[in-house]
């Protein structure tokens, strides 16, 4: 589930109110082990992408 949560977030990245709909759904499917892989991802994958940083605050809370 962790790879299809990252493609998707991939695909969607252009639009960062869909990237964080499509976090917010993720949060809600993974086990805790992967919502851990997805949030040191998500800090390496928003570095190239500033106006995705905001969604980082899903996985953080």
């Amino acid at each position: 589930m962790y790879d299809y949560t990252k493609s998707v977030l991939e695909r969607v990245s252009f639009d960062a109110n869909l990237f964080c709909k499509e976090l917010e759904k993720a949060v809600k499917m993974l086990l805790p082990y992967e919502m851990e892989q997805l949030r040191e991802w998500l800090i390496s994958f928003t570095m190239e992408k500033p106006e995705l940083k905001q969604c980082l605050l899903i996985v953080n809370s």
